[in-house]
């Protein structure tokens, strides 16, 4: 196998996994304008929380070292993976790919022959009109199908891998992951990078779909005193459904999925549609629900366990709780958060409490998207509508 020199710009769950993917084969530099980050990855720890990643810097023999000199990264580069943050704009309504952009511009100039994969998100059509405003044909869109604090392993066991061109050179980038993979079975699909971009969004706007579909049944349960429990097990015994991505919450959050539905949605511009809105609406609609159930209990303070919405993620942005947080501050609710990846003692303008004991003993009511043996001595007081203890 012919070794590459591999550079991987950002350093979040999507850059950094693919950066130990490739460096368990390939030569490669991780590129981040954070120093700390850099500093922890060349101590061989990890700046995010992903057991798979963790036990690769300790265990794995990786040919990988990062930089914040963007020479250096990129001069010698056979490919470079973009993987910087794509936000979505509220006011464009459309993400914020300035990032992409930015780091395009600088590489250009310094190598022009290497072959630039984005892995971030992007619009529908996005690569076609960025390779026409910056006159090259060497990016090609890779779309990533990862979980957070479960990035590095879906690299390594992926169902499929997309690549957004049909071309000798997508076959190759296709092989390049694939041989990076573990049990090398994974499907490969070649297909225009327009309909690549097209895939991501869909396929996110699905599982969106699917969180609000059993949210909107654990709903109508509530509201009807029956058990979630017995009828998701009932429906899910369906094969075409399945006892899968299942279990009631808050509502969906994270890196991802609202802002990959909202970005859909702008794409559908012009085209008729009343799906992917309600998808969105929907996620708003059950957070209210949350919100009223909670006010039943009338209580003057409520705990926020854990900002984080799964387990085994420290990422918080965009979390449903979030909203549910601002909307309990409306009716003059006292706000308590314990969060263990918080190191301040305010987190917005809510108190943070360190001490696991003093924030069970001192909340009226504690809303848990996802239970754990923390609460055990304090169920009474749980609200939750996890059904199965699991993401």
């Amino acid at each position: 196998m012919l070794k590459c020199k591999i550079c991987v710009v950002g350093t979040g769950y999507v850059g950094l996994s693919n950066a130990i993917l490739f460096a368990r084969q390939h030569e490669v530099i991780s590129l981040d304008i954070d120093e700390q980050r850099v500093t922890l990855i060349n101590q061989k720890i990890s700046p995010i929380a992903d057991d798979y990643i963790e036990r690769a810097f300790k265990e794995d023999n990786l040919n990988l070292k990062a930089t914040i000199d963007r020479v250096q990264a990129y001069k010698q580069a056979d490919y470079i993976v973009i993987a910087t943050p794509t936000n979505y704009d509220s006011e464009t309504n459309y993400f914020d790919t300035s990032s992409i952009e930015s780091v395009i511009a600088e590489i250009l100039p310094l190598n022009n022959a290497a072959t630039i994969i984005i892995k971030s998100t992007i619009p529908v059509g996005y690569t076609a009109q960025i390779k026409l405003k910056f006159k090259t044909e060497q990016i090609v869109f890779v779309p990533e199908f990862l979980r957070e604090g479960k990035a590095l392993y879906d690299n390594l066991y992926p169902p499929r891998i997309i690549v957004g061109e049909k071309s000798e050179r997508a076959e190759k980038i296709a092989q390049l992951y694939l041989n990076a993979t573990v049990e090398k079975n994974a499907l490969i699909l070649c297909m225009d990078s327009t309909e690549a971009e097209a895939v991501k969004l869909f396929s996110n706007t699905y599982l969106a779909m699917r969180v609000a579909y059993f949210n909107e049944l654990d709903t109508f349960c509530a509201k009807h005193g029956l058990s979630s429990l017995d009828i998701v097990r009932g429906v899910g015994l369906d094969p075409r459904i399945g006892q899968h991505y299942n279990n009631p919450s808050f509502g969906y959050g994270g890196y991802c999925l609202p802002k990959d539905t909202k970005q859909l949605l702008a794409n559908y511009k012009d085209v008729p549609q009343n799906l992917i809105q309600a998808i969105i609406q929907s996620n708003q609609t059950r957070k209210k629900f949350i919100v009223k159930e909670v006010l039943k209990k009338r209580p003057n303070v409520v705990g926020i366990y854990r900002l984080t919405m799964k387990a085994g993620s420290d990422n918080f942005r965009d979390s449903a709780i979030q909203d549910i947080i601002h909307e309990l501050e409306e009716y003059n609710i006292q706000i308590q958060i314990y969060e263990p990846t918080l190191k301040q003692e305010i987190f917005e303008s809510y108190a943070v409490k360190n001490d696991l004991s003093e924030f069970l003993s001192s909340s009226d009511v504690i809303l848990a998207n996802r239970l754990s043996d923390d609460l055990k001595k304090s169920l009474n007081k749980v609200y939750t509508r996890d059904l199965f203890g699991e993401n």
